[in-house]
């Protein structure tokens, strides 16, 4: 069984680096449905996962200076409250099946909205430029920083109930609201956010005493060299290609989720 856990890490540390997508979306699935682990458990290791795995490439962005600070912060003024009211709120079910239903449910959700943002990551950004020269535009600016506030607000409560969400979708989010970003600091600025909001969520979940430690020892013993191979073939194959394949996947497992709940 512990060389199918570091199986299971490297491929999905072989997807992530291929195609920059799936880490939570594809990991938490993969330890609920076919290695039978409790859904909470899942969620709760794979987070801490997802910080690690993902903390390598942050170094990279800081160093190109690829990351915006400042929307950094303001999504963290929303993700770590959120995170934390939503440990709070777990923390006051009784019933351990009560909490797996509402994983489950959030979950599906989760893996259906991440889908449609790799689906239509290139018409957001189309339409977000196309809507720049608008004047209501213009005026909306004035509160991007609330609605920045706020979008970090529901991305703490749902990586923290899933373990997905902090990737796709928050680059989709990010893209709809800052479409002028280049698409590398868009990436490294969500990528430092989902790094911070996944340790903070795993940390709670750790508290609460859900996560397998030995269990993410080995998903960790596979991903590593998983996300140089993905990474180093990634830069030949077309997002094109990619993206329809990775956003059919995600739409099919949290379709899955949502029926099964």
């Amino acid at each position: 069984m512990e060389f199918a856990y570091s199986f299971a890490g490297l491929l999905v540390g072989f997807v992530v680096g291929l195609t920059g997508i799936g880490g939570g979306a594809l990991m938490t699935p993969i330890l609920i449905v076919i290695f039978g682990i409790p859904p909470v458990v899942a969620v709760s290791t794979d987070l801490i996962y997802a910080s690690v795995t993902k903390s390598g490439g942050v170094f990279a962005y800081a160093r190109k200076q690829l990351i915006a600070w400042r929307v950094v912060i303001l999504l963290l003024l929303g993700s770590i409250p959120g995170s934390l009211l939503t440990l709070n709120y777990l923390k006051g079910f009784a019933d351990l099946s009560q909490i797996e239903h509402l994983m489950n449910l959030t979950l599906g959700f989760s893996l259906i909205l991440t889908s449609i943002a790799v689906f239509g990551r290139n018409r957001i950004r189309e339409f977000a430029l196309q809507q720049e020269s608008k004047p209501w535009v213009s005026s909306a600016r004035k509160i991007r920083p609330y609605v920045t506030f706020v979008m970090g607000l529901v991305l703490g409560s749902l990586v923290t109930l899933s373990s997905v969400g902090a990737g796709a979708l928050g680059t989709a989010l990010l893209i709809t609201l800052y479409p002028r970003m280049s698409m590398p600091t868009i990436v490294g600025t969500d990528l430092f956010h989902a790094v911070i909001l996944t340790g903070v969520a795993g940390a709670g979940h750790y508290t609460m005493g859900s996560v397998d430690l030995a269990l993410l020892g080995y998903l960790l013993i596979g991903s590593l060299p998983g996300v140089f191979v993905g990474s180093y073939l990634g830069a030949k194959l077309s997002p094109k290609v990619m993206q329809p394949i990775m956003g059919s996947v995600l739409f099919a497992i949290g379709l899955r989720f949502v029926l099964a709940g």
